[in-house]
C-alpha cells in the first residue's frame, strides 16, 4: 500500500501507534497535535488520508473536515472519537467524512478502513486525471478549422454549450459529429459529470429499449440482473445519440415520453425514474425528407432540433485540409514514436483535390497509414494510396505542375496501376476484357498488372 496520510490527534500516545502502524503499511506519515498544527501541515503537503480526532484542543473534526472539502482536496478524511453519537456521525458523513471510527477501534478493522479510504482517493485522483485527459482532447480549443463554415461553428458551439438545450446535429458520416458533441459537453457546466454516447443505428429496437431505459432482472431472456440504462447512468451528464434518424417509429415514440416527461420505465418495470440530462442527438440522413414519408415523427423531430448544427463535408472546406493534414501528422508521429514528418507540396497539391468521401475520418486513416509505411522524414505521393491518386486526377482538369516539380513517371505509373485495378473488379478479374476496357493489348496488361502486383483470374 503506498500513500500520504497525516495524523491530527492530541494524544501523543496514539498519534505514536497510529504512526507506527501507517508506516507498516508503507504509508508516508505526517502528524499534527492541533486543528491549527493541521491547517500547516495541509498547507505543506497534500495527503490521501487524514485520520482525525473528533474533539481538539482548538476546534473540532468537523470544522477541520468541512475545510478539506471546501478546499476540494482529494483527500478522504476518517473521524475517530471516544464519544460516539448518532447525530454527530451522521453530521460527518454529510460532510463527506469517508467513515466514523469509535474508540478504542480494532486494529484489524481500522487496517481495513484505511485501505478503503486510500483506494478511495486513488480512483478520485484517477478520474481527475482521466476527464483532463478527456477535456484536452475534446475540448473546444481542440476543434481544427479556419474556414468560415467552420469559424461559425466554433462560434455557435461556444454559445450552446453554456445553455441546457438539446442540440440536433447533422453532417455526413466523418465529418465529426461526435467531436463537436463532446467539445459542447466538456465546455458546459456538465463537463464534471459523464458524457455517454450509443449509436441507434447498430443495435435492434429491443436492444436499443434496453440500453437506453434499462431493464428489470427476469424481464427478457438473458435479463439476468437489474440495469440502469444510459438515460440514468448519464444523470447529471450528457447523452449523445448517434444516428437518431435510424430509430423505427416505435422507438421514437418512447424516446418522446422520455424526453418530454424527464422519465423513464425500465423493460419490465412500472416504476418511473427521473433523469437529468442533456441530449445531443446527430444524424447523417435529411429528417425533413424523412418526416415527409412518414419514416420520423414531426414532435421528435421539434423536440430534438432545438439548437440545430450543420457540419459541412470536407470537400466543401478544403482550406481546412492543410490543418487537419499538420494535426494528425503531429498526433500520429508522437503515438508511432517516430520524429516529427511533414509533407510535400505535391502530397499536400493531391489532398487538396481530391473529394473525401469518407470526410475527416477518411483523411486521418490517411495520413495514419502514410505515416506507418512511409521510410522518409518526408510523407510523398508515393506514400499515398493509388486511388486517391488517380480520383485526384480526375477532379483536377486543370492539372498543372507544382513548384517543386514532381515524378511524371511514378505519377503515371500510380494512375495506371489504380484504373487497371478498376478494371479487373468490373470484368471479374478477367484480364482480356479489362485490357479491353483500357484500349490495351493483353499482352502490355499482363506486363503491367505483373508490375503493379495485381492479379486476375479467368484468362
Amino acid at each position: 500500500m503506498e500513500g500520504r496520510v497525516l495524523i491530527v490527534d492530541d494524544e501523543q500516545s496514539l498519534v505514536e501507534f497510529l504512526s507506527v502502524l501507517c508506516a507498516g503499511e508503507g504509508l508516508e506519515v505526517a502528524t499534527a497535535r492541533s486543528v491549527g498544527q493541521a491547517r500547516e501541515r495541509l498547507a505543506e503537503t497534500t495527503p490521501d488520508l487524514v485520520l482525525c480526532d473528533m474533539m481538539m484542543p482548538d476546534g473540532n473534526g468537523l470544522d477541520l473536515l468541512r475545510e478539506i472539502k471546501e478546499s476540494s482536496s482529494p483527500a478522504s478524511v476518517v473521524l475517530m472519537t471516544a464519544y460516539t453519537s448518532t447525530k454527530s456521525a451522521i453530521e460527518a458523513m454529510k460532510l463527506g467524512a469517508y467513515d466514523y471510527v469509535p474508540k478504542p477501534f480494532d486494529v484489524e478493522e481500522l487496517k481495513a478502513v484505511i485501505h478503503r479510504a486510500l483506494e478511495k482517493s486513488r480512483l478520485y485522483e484517477e478520474n481527475v486525471y482521466l476527464r483532463r485527459e478527456l477535456e484536452q482532447r475534446y475540448g473546444f480549443a481542440n476543434m481544427i478549422g479556419r474556414s468560415p463554415s467552420m469559424r461559425t461553428i466554433f462560434s455557435l458551439v461556444e454559445r450552446v454549450a453554456r445553455t441546457p438545450s438539446t442540440v440536433l446535429i447533422h453532417g455526413e458520416s466523418g465529418t465529426g459529429k461526435e467531436l463537436i458533441a463532446r467539445a459542447i459537453h466538456f465546455s458546459s457546466p456538465r463537463a464534471a459529470q459523464r458524457f455517454l454516447s450509443i449509436n441507434c443505428g447498430a443495435l435492434p429496437e429491443n436492444l436499443l429499449e434496453s440500453e437506453l431505459f434499462g431493464h428489470e432482472r427476469g424481464s427478457f431472456t438473458g435479463a439476468v440482473r437489474d440495469k440502469k440504462g444510459l438515460f440514468q447512468e448519464a444523470d447529471k451528464g450528457t447523452l449523445f445519440l448517434d444516428e437518431i434518424g435510424e430509430t423505427s417509429v416505435g422507438m421514437q415514440v418512447k424516446l418522446l415520453r422520455a424526453l418530454q416527461e424527464k422519465v423513464v420505465r425500465r423493460v419490465g418495470g412500472n416504476l418511473e425514474e427521473p433523469f437529468d440530462v442533456r441530449i445531443i442527438a446527430a444524424t447523417n440522413q435529411n429528417l425533413a425528407e424523412k418526416l415527409a414519408r412518414g419514416e420520423f415523427r414531426e414532435d421528435l423531430y421539434y423536440r430534438i432540433n432545438v439548437i440545430p448544427i450543420e457540419l459541412p463535408p470536407l470537400r466543401e472546406r478544403r482550406e481546412d485540409i492543410p490543418l487537419l493534414v499538420g494535426h494528425f501528422l503531429q498526433k500520429y508521429s508522437e503515438q508511432m514514436g517516430v520524429p516529427p514528418k511533414r509533407i510535400s507540396a505535391e502530397a499536400m497539391r493531391m489532398l487538396e483535390s481530391y473529394s473525401w468521401p469518407g470526410n475527416v475520418r477518411e483523411l486521418e486513416n490517411l495520413i495514419e497509414r502514410a505515416l506507418a509505411l512511409s521510410t522518409s522524414a518526408v510523407v510523398t505521393a508515393a506514400d499515398l494510396p493509388a486511388s486517391l491518386v488517380a480520383g485526384g486526377a480526375q477532379a483536377d482538369a486543370g492539372l498543372t505542375l507544382p513548384d517543386d516539380g514532381l515524378d511524371l513517371e511514378a505519377y503515371l505509373e500510380r494512375i495506371r496501376a489504380e484504373l487497371m485495378r478498376q478494371a479487373l473488379e468490373r470484368t471479374a478479374g478477367v484480364q482480356t476484357q479489362a485490357a479491353e476496357l483500357l484500349r490495351m493489348t493483353f499482352r502490355s496488361f499482363r506486363y503491367y498488372a505483373k508490375k503493379a502486383g495485381l492479379t486476375g483470374g479467368g484468362d
